[in-house]
């Protein structure tokens, strides 16, 4: 496997704007709400936004399996793109997450994808935290999951009331 090409990918458009996209997106908290494995996230050192250099904690979950892992934002363009870099309390590098946002006709299309950066060493000791052998598949059905339902979520805040 290319260090360089994602583990996993996906994208969907939503009929919203690329700003409109970006204020969830990069809001860790908020888009923990989204996600299938992450859910609770909270800004780290003081930080409450997005921020290159700032941390947030991301609290996962997969059935009764819990870990946490700290995340530091490495791209905060909005409008454009979101990237955070995920490692565990101890340093040990996880994966690179990224969300690039691109106009379309019918809104924005948004394309999630997420990089194994883990050592190889650790592979194993993942695999027993996460209960996860198959990383890239596991993340390639989130991934859907996530952008679906970022996707009804906003769309259907534009409905009439």
């Amino acid at each position: 496997m290319d260090a360089n090409e994602p583990i996993a990918a996906g994208q969907v458009t939503i009929a919203a704007t690329p700003a409109e996209v970006y204020r969830l997106i990069s809001d860790p908290p908020v888009m923990a709400g989204f996600a299938e494995e992450v859910y609770r996230a909270r800004w780290l050192g003081g930080v409450t936004e997005t921020a290159v250099g700032a941390r947030f904690r991301g609290d996962n979950r997969n059935g009764r399996r819990r870990w946490w892992t700290v995340c530091r934002i490495t791209d905060a363009e909005p409008g454009r793109c979101f990237a955070y870099e995920v490692s565990t309390p101890f340093k040990v590098p996880i994966s690179r997450w990224q969300f690039d946002l691109v106009p379309a006709a019918t809104g924005c299309t948004v394309i999630e994808r997420s990089w194994l950066r883990v050592p190889r060493w650790f592979i194993p000791i993942a695999i027993r935290i996460t209960g996860e052998p198959d990383r890239p598949g596991t993340n390639r059905a989130n991934i859907a999951r996530t952008l679906h339902r970022l996707k009804d979520h906003l769309e259907s805040s534009k409905q009439p009331v």
